[in-house]
């Protein structure tokens, strides 16, 4: 993943465009990215979105993780670390025993 950002980051840095990339904007383009995803979804069904706009999501899903990787990278934060410690956090939040085949959120679990 560190190679995967470096790449990104040096495409941009060949760019000039560091100098755009402080947390907040960062945190914005991410989400309106999402945001560009999801239009795919829009009055649509799940399968009828997928058969219509595969490639198209592909590209959405990608700027996703760009801007995730860019963001990570200027707060410092280790992604593989982050997510590995996240899965931990999960891991307690929802035990097996409780959450399998589930979709009810950690706080209401009986």
């Amino acid at each position: 993943m560190k190679d995967l950002q470096q790449k990104i980051i040096e495409f941009c840095d060949v760019r000039n465009w560091r100098q755009f990339h402080n947390p907040k904007d960062l945190a914005i383009s991410l989400s309106l990215e999402a945001g560009e995803l999801l239009e795919n979804f829009q009055w649509k069904s799940s399968e009828e979105a997928v058969q219509a706009n595969f490639e198209h999501m592909k590209d959405e899903i990608a700027d996703v993780f760009i801007y995730v990787l860019l963001l990570s990278f200027e707060l410092g934060i280790d992604v593989e670390e982050a997510i590995t410690n996240k899965i931990k956090k999960n891991e307690q939040k929802y035990p097996i025993e409780k959450s399998y085949g589930s979709n009810k959120k950690y706080n209401e679990f009986e």
